[in-house]
């Protein structure tokens, strides 16, 4: 199995109003997504799936917080930073030794795309260790170009 590199790099200065979330079940990430989209509605954002950049949001916040919660050792604390130039979505847990690690050569109906699909979505992407907790992030323009997305 072939395996892509999640970047190792530190998290941007990011600026601007901070929502969090922690999650010590699954079964919590209903009620955090829809909580990310109340607050997103709240900054003005359509809601629904009026707008693909918050749509986009949504789900690389789902896709990191529930990599974190099968893989990871809880709790995992979800953060979104709302800023001028897109969103900053940064997600934690305890397993500091186990590194992000995406997967190409699976079959997409057998899952494991989301570290993949976080990555496409994204301008930027990375991981870090700070002590004892892992860090997985990804910046997300607030605005989505309507091209057909390059192959890599």
């Amino acid at each position: 199995m072939v395996r892509l590199v999640w970047p190792v790099r530190p998290l941007p200065d990011g600026r601007g109003e901070v929502w969090r979330w922690r999650l010590a079940r699954l079964s919590e990430l209903s009620a955090a997504r829809a909580g990310l989209r109340a607050r997103l509605c709240g900054v003005g954002r359509p809601p629904g799936g009026d707008d693909p950049s918050s749509e986009q949001l949504i789900l690389a916040f789902d896709e990191l917080a529930s990599n974190a919660l099968r893989h990871g050792a809880r709790p995992v604390v979800a953060t979104v930073v709302a800023g001028s130039g897109g969103w900053l979505l940064d997600v934690s847990d305890r397993a500091p030794h186990s590194m992000p690690a995406p997967t190409c050569d699976r079959d997409p109906a057998h899952g494991g795309m989301g570290l993949q699909l976080v990555a496409r979505l994204s301008v930027a992407h990375g991981w870090y260790v700070d002590e004892d907790r892992k860090h997985v992030w990804a910046c997300l323009p607030t605005e989505v170009d309507d091209r057909e997305p390059a192959i890599a």
